[in-house]
């Protein structure tokens, strides 16, 4: 029913800053909380915040200062930007639909993107 495509990733230097959209279909999109996850090789998937239906953050502590997410419900569309990028933050990044933002756990989010690369050089 949601389909999610995520876009934008690509090669920064250290200190610079990148931004990830997120497309969805559907017609529900915006009874959606939109989480951001990341995943390195070898290590789990985590959480790097998300926002609510009505534009309410919360965030990794983390990326907690650095990276901004933002939504526009009249064109389906969720963006992650990600300011001051670390080498840390090399990572597949990928989107998805949530019950609600305050949530950090994959398994309570349904609708999953395929994910875009990111990769940061120091």
């Amino acid at each position: 029913q949601v389909q999610l495509v995520e876009s934008g990733g690509g090669l920064v230097q250290a200190g610079g800053s990148l931004r990830l959209s997120c497309a969805a279909s559907g017609r529900t999109f915006s009874t959606y909380a939109m989480g951001w996850f990341r995943q390195a090789p070898g290590k789990e998937r985590e959480f790097v915040g998300a926002i609510s239906r009505y534009g309410s953050t919360y965030y990794a502590d983390s990326v907690k200062g650095r990276f901004a997410i933002s939504r526009d419900n009249r064109n389906n569309m969720v963006t992650l930007q990600m300011n001051r990028m670390k080498s840390q933050d090399t990572a597949v990044y990928y989107c998805a639909t949530g019950p609600t933002y305050t949530s950090r756990t994959p398994a309570d989010y349904s609708n999953w993107g395929q994910g875009t690369q990111v990769t940061v050089s120091s």
